[in-house]
């Protein structure tokens, strides 16, 4: 959830600036934490692996220098974010994909 947002100069212009968002992500931990407590995606053919913040899911890939329309290079750095145990609280269904 985004909670603030400052725009800064850049120092030395007068045409640039920088835009700093901040975002909570206890709410979407929270949501994880309530589905994977009530067992929801946990069984049958179809699992329930994760609930990502679109915030961060595109931090991810800008950070890979991946693009949103490169459907398989998205799915695996969101698979080896999830897999990594830095983003495990995200995690709903704890086995492996």
């Amino acid at each position: 959830m985004k909670i603030g947002e400052k725009v800064h100069s850049v120092a030395g212009s007068d045409s640039e600036f920088v835009v700093e968002t901040k975002f909570s992500n206890d709410p979407y931990l929270e949501r994880a934490k309530q589905l994977r407590d009530a067992g929801v995606g946990q069984s049958g053919e179809h699992r329930l692996v994760g609930s990502i913040p679109m915030h961060l899911y595109s931090q991810w890939l800008k950070e890979a220098g991946v693009s949103h329309d490169d459907r398989q290079a998205a799915k695996d750095i969101l698979r080896r974010k999830l897999l990594s145990g830095e983003f495990d609280k995200f995690r709903v269904w704890e086995g492996k994909y």
